[in-house]
């Protein structure tokens, strides 16, 4: 049998097969009539046995919601589904991205399976397949799948968005999502994939000798490529940028850790080069897992990053931690740190350039790495080293492992323009022989730093003596610069390394972002759907969202914009001008309701939308920019407590506080507390409470009360208790339904310990 088809009604199998098609139910389509025809249209529930074409066309069908069910089911070896020409929309272009659901191909098992071309959208999966042998995924756009909306302002993050990749043992990835999710795959290739405008691009699991290349994964909200306890794969010539949540430029830089390419538990000897991964939360993320974490043995080792460009990362450009790897000839530029390698050992990390980083090298409890042949330019600090006293007491790792920060070969580094080039702390036997220029501070040296030795030698590149022969030209000029530095052990133990170096591939495309185009962390604008693809016209704050009047930036392509329509607004700087630009809004302020939109016409370059809505050159399109808030005064009551009052298990001792003896009052026009710090003097750091209320008037439509808290809130509307999330929890979202009107809210809050969270707002009902 080659195709199944489901139950369903006689018309709709009647259009999905031919008008000549009349067939009892239920039904399934002979091998000979298969053959008979060139190819089959698409049916929802389809089974595909035997190498298919499907009909060119757009299917808008949708896939049962069950992550344990397809749209299409592909079960056997040795099967071809060519979906070149084909469309396949889970959902409507008008409905927000986290409306996709379910999973649109599903591949069970088998052996050299193929599925080619096509576009599939609008799902929470667009492919997934487990257990399969020499897959290969050739030519898909699998962008605008599911992602879900972010609530970071531009002003402050919040700890709702922060994501968590530490366990995937029973398919933990799969509740967010993901282009192409392998599980059990044993080789094959990925080629020619595009993903962009979704969450994850391409996550494996218990993944092995997959070759990616040619493929974009860029511009999603969580990962590009993810792995989990997945070894020996070959990611090469890929682009994977901009995969980011949680920047906000000038105000906050954190990641929530998103990454261009995760690599976490277990996964070993894999071979990461020639693509570029510049402005991803982290660039690359590597951590050894859990395993290793209670035990203290294995790792995420033998990884081998090569020539890529790590750069524009909020946080790390690479981080690698509890491992052995290998780091050579990358990009590592304007990070928070070029790499953080925490418990690293018996790493290379040479001929590298860093620049414009805050630390160039961060490494704590490291033992026996070589740092050689890397330049550094701009950077704050070019290597921090150190070892700390206290380790977390749930960690099994420094139970079982020698923890102290030991034996380093530092040579042959070229530094100029770094304010310091050493900060060595607790951490003995440092040999460093460098090239060093324009630097402030050559070593700041604190604690036990026995045994160390750096030296400073005039800014020069090295002369170019006799260097070993016949070895590749990367490998000789590592060991020629690191053999007067390191012990032999440390020499061979490279040279071993240095013979894992990927050659580039034949017809592998060029990554690296083009001479001319903008880059850097100032180019990344997060808002609430994700990062933001310069690929058609937005307005966006030019600061502080909520600054009065607000300037707007004109961003997109090059071209005109021209004001179509203003609602709630008193006046606008301008009516017309050029992209990029930007225009000054000042809202009406007679209202009790802030609630204003502007929309622009954008005419010049050809547009794709952030839904994947594509305009040619010239044609018009119209983007907007909406704020609904109330214009009120929350009146609180704050109060703190002692060890001996919870208020988890005694509610009333809290709100006698609050009523009573109220450490604090305060007004202000918005319900907004999110810190890890404290900000308002008065209010500690944990274990305080508030009472707040306030008189909201909405105007006529559909509205929601949205609340953001950790770790407890209630709220009330005109009395009646709307949302209850009084048990301690980390940050969460409660949205409820609010009719025009005006109300009484009163809002009761606690926190504990950890992350302080706590906002209220009103939002229009999601259509």
């Amino acid at each position: 049998m080659g195709v199944t088809f489901p139950d369903m009604r006689l018309s709709g199998l009647i259009h999905a097969l031919g008008a000549t098609a009349v067939l009892a139910l239920p039904f399934v389509l002979p091998a000979r009539a298969l053959e008979a025809q060139p190819a089959a249209r698409l049916v929802p529930g389809m089974v595909i046995t035997r190498s298919t074409r499907i009909v060119k066309g757009t299917y808008r069908v949708s896939a049962p919601r069950s992550m344990d069910s397809a749209l299409v089911t592909v079960r056997g070896s040795d099967i071809t589904l060519d979906l070149r020409g084909v469309t396949i929309a889970g959902t409507s272009d008008s409905l927000a991205p986290d409306a996709a659901a379910g999973v649109a191909v599903r591949i069970e098992g088998g052996a050299r399976v193929t599925v080619r071309g096509g576009r599939v959208r609008g799902f929470k999966v667009a492919v997934l397949a487990r257990e399969t042998r020499e897959l290969r995924l050739f030519d898909l756009d699998l962008s605008h799948n599911w992602k879900p909306r972010l609530y970071s302002l531009v002003e402050h993050e919040s700890l709702v968005d922060w994501l968590s990749y530490h366990h995937d043992e029973q398919d933990e990835w799969l509740r967010y999502g993901a282009a192409v999710y392998l599980v059990g795959v044993h080789g094959g290739e990925v080629k020619g994939v595009t993903v962009e405008q979704g969450m994850n691009g391409l996550m494996m699991t218990r993944t092995d000798s997959m070759l990616v290349w040619n493929n974009t994964f860029s511009y999603n909200s969580g990962v590009g490529i993810g792995l989990y306890r997945s070894s020996d794969n070959r990611l090469m010539h890929n682009r994977v940028d901009y995969d980011v949540r949680g920047y906000s430029h000038g105000f906050y830089r954190r990641g929530q850790d998103s990454a261009g390419i995760l690599v976490f538990e277990q996964s070993c000897r894999n071979e990461v080069a020639f693509n570029s991964v510049t402005h991803g939360g982290d660039g690359f993320f590597l951590w050894a897992g859990q395993q290793t974490m209670d035990s203290g043995a294995g790792g995420a080792n033998d990884n081998v990053l090569f020539r890529n460009d790590f750069s524009h990362a909020p946080t790390n450009g690479i981080e690698v931690t509890f491992s052995r790897n290998v780091i050579v000839g990358n990009r590592i530029e304007e990070n928070d740190h070029g790499i953080w390698g925490g418990y690293s050992y018996e790493s290379l990390i040479a001929s590298n350039s860093f620049a414009a980083n805050r630390i160039g090298i961060a490494i704590e409890h490291g033992q026996d790495n070589a740092i050689v042949d890397n330049s550094f330019k701009g950077d704050s600090t070019g290597v921090r080293l150190w070892w700390n006293k206290l380790e977390p007491s749930d960690w099994g790792y420094p139970k079982h492992r020698d923890t102290r920060s030991r034996d380093y070969g530092i040579g042959s580094n070229r530094v100029d323009h770094v304010r310091t080039w050493l900060r060595v702390d607790n951490t003995q036997r440092v040999l460093a022989d460098d090239y060093v220029e324009q630097v402030d501070t050559l070593l700041v040296a604190t604690g036990d730093t026995s045994g160390s030795s750096v030296r400073r030698r005039p800014y020069r590149w090295m002369p170019d003596l006799r260097k070993p022969e016949g070895l590749s030209p990367v490998k000789r000029e590592v060991q020629f610069r690191l053999g007067p530095i390191v012990d032999s052990a440390m020499l061979a133990r490279i040279d071993h390394q240095l013979d894992r170096i990927p050659w580039e591939l034949d017809g592998g495309q060029r990554t690296a972002i083009p001479a001319g185009v903008a880059r850097g962390r100032k180019t990344i604008i997060v808002d609430e759907w994700g990062p933001y693809d310069w690929r058609s016209p937005k307005l966006w704050p030019e600061s502080r969202s909520d600054a009065r009047p607000l300037p707007l930036r004109v961003l997109g392509p090059a071209g005109r914009w021209r004001v179509m329509s203003r609602r709630g607004i008193a006046h606008v700087s301008a009516t017309s001008g050029a992209v990029p630009g930007q225009i000054v809004v000042t809202p009406d302020t007679t209202s009790a309701f802030e609630d204003w939109t502007l929309e622009l016409e954008y005419r010049g370059a050809a547009t794709v939308s952030p839904r994947g809505v594509h305009a040619s050159a010239g044609a018009p399109v119209r983007f907007t920019y909406r704020v609904t808030q109330p214009r009120t005064a929350w009146q609180q009551r704050i109060a703190t407590w002692s060890d001996s009052t919870d208020p988890r298990r005694d509610t009333t001792a809290l709100m006698r506080a609050l009523a009573t003896a109220p450490t604090l009052t305060r007004t202000t026009p918005a319900l907004d507390y999110e810190w890890f710090r404290p900000q308002v003097e008065g209010i500690p750091l944990e274990k305080w409470g508030l009472e707040a209320a306030a008189t909201l008037d909405l105007p006529p439509g559909a509205w929601e009360l949205v609340g953001i808290s950790d770790d407890g809130l209630r709220v009330w509307v005109d009395g009646a208790l709307v949302i209850d999330a009084w048990s301690a929890h980390e940050s969460k979202v409660d949205r409820v339904p609010i009719t025009p009107g005006r109300h009484r809210v009163r809002v009761a809050y606690y926190q504990v310990d950890g992350w302080t969270e706590l906002r209220l707002g009103v939002e229009p009902r999601a259509k």
